[in-house]
């Protein structure tokens, strides 16, 4: 039997359930946990015991006259619980006017109103009241106010140091958005090591697979290390399909941990107990520091939460381990994989088919992919100074490009077909078919400017939809006719003809570009000036 089903078994054993039930929740045979109770020193019930109470033991010669040697009894006192901030009336069950919380009774039921519990009360008493009392006095002053709250049973999942951290997201508090001037409710990133409880929490306006990722490093950067495993919840930033067995992690987020050495473990769907640790890291965050609070930045919401957590949070005795979160950090951080030389290099990704010219287009820019792969769907990925174009299925590089400006090619000699491909010759065939003049001006641009043509070619017939076959037909017969071999000509040529007829101002400059076809048209044949 795993240890995590042990701990569980003498966890109920501790609250007092049945065998019966403790077989009925863990599954573990009632023969089985009472092994297990008994040597972890547990009593076991034993059948038909329930309410049954052992015979009381009779006292030894009982008399009722008093012994002239009997000692006198002890000296009562009622100054008891000073350390802690109490009074005989606050033990008396009462937080009446002996109380030493009493003279605080608005702040605290101010704090309980807006949901704060009693260790963020007595904080803020400590910080902004100068009290002296202990945190069992204001904890038993408000368990008086609101009644008791019995814990949930749960079982501990005991980690080696350096060896696990489990992260998630949270509710954080509001913070005044400074581009709308409202106010707005952040997003709480909580990462937690599984050894030491040592948290790390950060506050964002927005997240995105970029922003996941850079939290996840500003963590690793406060802590001086990283663990080997990060145990996550099936969130899109992280996790893309969810999978017991084969889970497809975000590209982004599994380049970033792998180039810090960790390995992303998602839990089980709809089991949140797994990262129990950094839950209640979620919570104790919602609830103390930041329980009622709004904040006029962003900046403002971060720096608090850094205070609080060196002062209150890493000095805490851990209600599990019973030792200080600080003292069990320092014991674990020689553990932790030191970080990487250099950061990780950001970069987008996407899929992008390829096209007829045996490209894809990132940006509207387009780079060649291997032959053979025209219509299938790579994977890409790009930042400021390369593009990579990736296998969807292996990851294997396929090719890799130098940025281009938009409207660019970029196509190495290898990827350069050495006969026409049919989709080529499909589609200046079909070219041929819609206008005679289309057609030839498509051959000229596929002769000349060779796979990036296809793309100018198909906007050809496009702008046959558009403006209709005739005016674009007459457009390419223009350009045939000044040997204007290019796209943008029958474009701006059809947009100026699609429009009312021009004024005085428009008609001169498109005299000027007429004369300098001519002109240009005559040194290529070397004609006289007529």
């Amino acid at each position: 039997m795993s240890d995590e089903k042990k701990q569980q078994v003498i966890a109920l054993g501790q609250l007092g359930w049945p065998l019966r039930r403790i077989e009925r929740t863990t599954g573990v045979r009632r023969e089985t946990a009472t092994g297990y109770l008994k040597a972890a020193g547990i009593a076991v019930r034993p059948p038909g015991g329930w309410g049954k109470l052992p015979p009381a033991k009779p006292a030894n010669n009982p008399t009722t006259d008093p012994q002239p040697d009997s000692k006198p009894a002890n000296e009562v006192t009622t100054d008891f619980g000073a350390g802690s901030g109490l009074t005989a009336g606050d033990a008396a069950g009462s937080p009446g006017p002996s109380s030493a919380c009493d003279p605080y009774r608005e702040t605290i039921e101010l704090g309980l109103s807006r949901g704060r519990n009693a260790m963020a009360i007595w904080q803020d008493l400590v910080d902004q009241h100068g009290f002296a009392g202990g945190y069992q006095s204001v904890k038993r002053f408000v368990r008086k106010l609101r009644g008791v709250q019995s814990p949930e049973a749960c079982a501990v999942i005991l980690t080696k140091a350096g060896e696990e951290t489990q992260v998630d997201y949270g509710t954080g508090p509001m913070v005044r958005d400074p581009q709308s001037g409202k106010y707005r409710r952040t997003r709480l990133f909580v990462l937690t090591l599984g050894f030491s409880r040592k948290s790390v929490r950060l506050l964002v306006f927005r997240s995105s697979a970029q922003t996941w990722a850079q939290l996840h490093e500003r963590a690793f950067r406060r802590l001086g290390g990283t663990t080997r495993v990060v145990v996550l919840d099936n969130l899109r930033e992280g996790v893309l399909s969810p999978d017991i067995y084969d889970p497809s992690l975000n590209p982004l987020y599994r380049d970033v941990l792998a180039h810090y050495g960790a390995v992303a473990m998602p839990c089980r769907i709809q089991d949140p107990d797994r990262k129990g640790k950094v839950e209640s890291g979620v919570g104790h965050a919602q609830k103390t520091p930041l329980k009622g609070l709004r904040f006029e930045s962003l900046e403002e919401a971060q720096a608090h939460l850094d205070r609080w957590e060196e002062r209150w949070a890493d000095t805490r005795i851990h209600g599990t381990t019973k030792r200080q979160v600080a003292a069990m950090f320092a014991e674990e951080k020689p553990a932790l994989q030191p970080l990487p030389l250099e950061p990780f290099r950001y970069y987008q990704y996407g899929e992008r088919t390829v096209h007829l010219d045996g490209c894809v287009e990132v940006e509207a820019a387009y780079y060649s992919a291997p032959p053979g792969w025209i219509s299938r769907r790579v994977a890409v990925q790009w930042d400021g100074q390369h593009v990579r174009l990736l296998h969807p299925k292996t990851g294997q590089l396929l090719r890799e490009h130098l940025r281009q400006e938009r409207g660019r090619h970029r196509i190495k000699d290898e990827d350069r077909p050495k006969r026409t491909p049919l989709g080529t010759v499909q589609l200046l065939a079909r070219a041929e078919r819609t206008g005679s003049h289309i057609g030839t001006l498509s051959h000229a641009l596929h002769r000349l400017q060779g796979e990036p043509a296809i793309r100018r070619i198909q906007g050809l017939l496009a702008f046959a939809k558009k403006y209709g076959v005739a005016r674009v037909d007459d457009a390419c017969a223009v350009a045939l006719e000044v040997e204007a071999y290019d796209f943008r000509f029958v474009r701006r040529y059809l947009e100026r003809n699609s429009q009312p007829p021009l004024s005085l101002r428009q008609v001169d400059p498109l005299i000027r570009q007429l004369h300098l076809y001519r002109d240009l048209i005559q040194e290529r044949t070397k004609e006289p000036n007529p």
